[in-house]
């Protein structure tokens, strides 16, 4: 079964999130802010992250450094997943290292499209 962290402090999108890919038979787990999500990761190893950008104690961006910076996450797959939805947000995260990016609030039909192409 494929694993995806959602790192989001709103648990409405952490639930929201849970509620479209667990049926569709991946693994869901949860962080509530950036320094969950690095434990999390390190404990957990997921096949695919999604990251929201405000987080509190660490935000997306520090997050993806911390991660780029790791050899042992090279080739983890994360996607930004946040509520900034202008063009120059998109190339800001892509150029931060991000793999993908998706704004909120996302369609089910588009997010478990997302997931599929992380994971492969």
């Amino acid at each position: 079964m494929m694993r995806v962290l959602i790192a989001d402090d709103n648990p409405v999108s952490r639930e929201l999130v849970r509620d479209i890919l667990e049926p569709n038979g991946y693994e869901v787990i949860e962080a509530e802010d950036g320094v969950a999500a690095l434990r999390k990761i390190e404990e957990e190893y997921p096949d695919a992250v999604l990251l929201d950008i405000e987080m509190p104690r660490l935000n997306g961006y520090q997050v993806i450094q911390r991660l780029r910076e790791d050899p042992r996450f090279a080739d983890l797959r994360v996607a930004a997943f946040t509520a900034y939805a202008m063009k120059d947000d998109r190339e800001k995260a892509l150029a931060a290292g991000f793999d993908d990016y998706i704004t909120k609030p996302v369609s089910p039909a588009v997010l478990r499209t997302l997931i599929a192409r992380l994971v492969a």
